[in-house]
């Protein structure tokens, strides 16, 4: 029986991300040693895009959207902790930005309008 789901997220500074999730997320983390993080995501769900181009085609390739009930007050929330967020976008699926990692990299954030999983 599958137990849970472990997300990869590869950083150009690795350490500099994690601290960001743990200082600015705040997200819980287990130390698996030696300043290794391991935090406890949200609620989550999955869903399979078609791949688009061309990709490689062994393991699955992926992009990590975090999910909020109000996307202008959570971007108010990350600003307020000098956080910086890309533009907003309307899409049919909701509403999206993005949040620069201190390693340059970036996640999705977004607020859906499209029915969600988290519930079930």
């Amino acid at each position: 029986m599958i137990t849970g789901a472990h997300v990869l997220l590869f950083s150009g500074d690795s350490e500099a991300d994690r601290a960001f999730f743990r200082d600015v997320l705040e997200f819980p983390f287990v130390d698996a040693g030696h300043g290794w993080l391991i935090f406890k995501l949200p609620p989550a769900e999955a869903a399979l895009h078609p791949i688009e181009g061309e990709a490689d085609a062994g393991m699955l390739g992926g992009q990590l959207y975090l999910m909020c009930d109000d996307l202008q007050a959570t971007i108010q929330s990350l600003a307020a902790k000098n956080v910086v967020c890309g533009p907003i976008d309307t899409v049919r699926w909701g509403m999206k930005t993005t949040i620069r990692l201190p390693s340059g990299g970036a996640l999705g954030l977004y607020q859906p309008t499209h029915p969600t999983a988290l519930g079930l």
